[in-house]
Parts: C-alpha cells; structure tokens; sequence
C-alpha cells in the first residue's frame, strides 16, 4: 500500500505574483506548505529576477498544466541597448558595447522580423540539455558549446516606451518555449548595437492575468488561516482553451474509471481534444469519438 500523502487534499490554482530574487519553484514550494496542499506544480518557470504571473496548480489541478504551459503568455520587458552580457540579461557580464543607438522606427522595423514562426536559439545560461547536461552548468564551467534552434511562435512584438536612448520597453505575446532574453539579444545583433534584458515581468498567461495575483507577502501574511482559499481558481480555469462538452450520469461514472463514456450530442469533430463536465464539475480530458470521450486525464475530485 503507498505512503498517504500529508496535506489537505485541495485542487485548483492560485496566481502568484512572483517578485524578484526567488525561484519559481521556491514560490511553488511556499504556497504549498502556506495552504498545507499535498500536491502542486507550476505551469511555466520564470527566471529568478522576472517577475509577474507564476500560475500555480495544485492537487488535481496538476493534470491540466500542460494546457497553460501550451497556451499564450505575454511579457512586458525593458532591453538595455549598446550592451551585450554572457547571460543576455542584467546579471550577467558586459561582453561586447556599441555606441550606436537607433531610432524607434528602426526598431520597430527591426521587430516585424521577429513575429510569426520564428527559429530561436536558446541562451547558453539556461536549463537547455546539452548531451544530458544543462546549458548553465555547462556555461559556468566555460564549456564550449552550441544550441540548436527551436521554433516559436510569436505572436505580436511591439515597442511600447523609450524612457531614454538606452532603454526600449517591449511586450511580446509567444507560445510555448520563448526565451525573452533571447529576443533582446538577437535583436540587439539585428540592430547592431548588441542588447539585455533589464528587467522581464510576465503579465498574463493563458487564462491567468498578474491583476489578479496574490503577492509572496501576502501568502505569508494568511500562511495555514484557511483563508488563502479564497485566492484558490477553480480547476476547470486551467481548461479555458479546450471546449467543454457534458456526460450523461452513466458517462460520468465510466470516465471516473478511466473508460470512454457517452457525453450529450455535441458540435465536435470526431477526434476534437475536450473536457467533460457533470453537474459543473471536470470529470476527465479526452478525445471526442461518435458520442463519447475517451479520457486521457481522469480528475478525483472526491
């Protein structure tokens, strides 16, 4: 018989607005022990100095992570011009420096070139596996390396201040795997003037938006008084991107078990990727066929 995991047995999530100078699975870690939950997860790292939406599942939740992992998020973030680093962003060092300064039209050019389906590669410090290492490691050990590039998918890219010469404010919406620093590096080289991120805050994440965050503070501040739950999403908001069809009482019993179960008549194509509700509640993830789901993901939320 398996070990019982200690904790209350809750499910949901919480947007945490996570400040600088701690890691996202510090965050994770803090908001599971403040609301004494068995189980919780992120979906989707932020690097220790970005601040902003860190979407944290918890219980059951964790079964629908890899829908908001998948779905868009949007960063606003500030690019120092005139200043290459070896980690593409303020903590690392100064490699390379330009005193070239281009306009707002120039960059804003410079930006369409980055919208769309675009190959990206990887900064040397991040946690990219190189031959079953991380890049990171790799980088501070002065390795010499390369990362291939991968696709993303970027949606918009715009120039929304110019506080000084120096300085451009960006917000971009992307799908899964995009690496900020990465966009300020290359369009920095693109430039020719070399660039960094400054600072980097994420501002929404697929149906999770930072207004309604809760602050590290705060979790501290109601840590194990049971009223934290009021900042608890429901499950089901971490399935906003797929379409809901309703099982019949006999459907839902069969789908609990983990085998295909009748759902009401639906305007989904034979093989659609939805989820199934009765009585308001997710019973499963699936895929619709000929009137029934067969579940990929089965949630107990008994």
């Amino acid at each position: 018989m398996g070990r019982k995991r200690k904790g209350r047995n809750i499910s949901g999530w919480v947007v945490v607005d996570k400040p600088a100078g701690i890691s996202s699975n510090a965050v994770v870690n803090k908001l599971r022990w403040a609301m004494e939950a068995q189980k919780a997860g992120h979906a989707g790292t932020l690097d220790p100095e970005a601040t902003g939406v860190l979407a944290v599942a918890l219980g059951e939740a964790t079964k629908t992570v890899p829908y908001i992992t998948d779905a868009l998020k949007a960063y606003e973030f500030t690019v120092r011009l005139g200043q290459a680093t070896n980690t593409d962003d303020a903590e690392g060092v100064v490699t390379k420096e330009s005193p070239t300064r281009p306009d707002d039209e120039t960059i804003k050019e410079a930006l369409l070139g980055f919208v769309g389906e675009i190959m990206q590669v990887p900064p040397k410090f991040s946690a990219v596996k190189i031959d079953g290492e991380r890049a990171y490691k790799l980088a501070r050990d002065e390795e010499d390396f390369e990362i291939a590039a991968r696709p993303l998918w970027v949606e918009e890219l715009l120039l929304v201040d110019r506080p000084d010469p120096d300085h451009v404010t960006l917000e971009m919406t992307c799908g899964k795997g995009g690496y900020v620093r990465a966009i300020a590096r290359d369009l920095g080289e693109k430039l020719g003037c070399f660039g960094h991120v400054r600072n980097l805050r994420r501002i929404w994440s697929g149906p999770f938006d930072v207004k309604d965050g809760i602050s590290v503070a705060k979790i501290d501040e109601l840590a194990k008084t049971g009223e934290l739950d009021a900042y608890m999403l429901p499950l089901e908001t971490g399935l906003a991107d797929l379409p809901e069809v309703k099982c019949t009482p006999e459907g839902a019993v069969r789908l609990r078990n983990g085998n295909p179960g009748m759902v009401l008549a639906s305007n989904l194509e034979y093989g659609d990727e939805c989820w199934a509700s009765f009585d308001g509640e997710a019973v499963a993830v699936g895929r619709y066929k000929a009137g029934e789901i067969h579940p990929s993901r089965v949630f107990n939320l008994g």
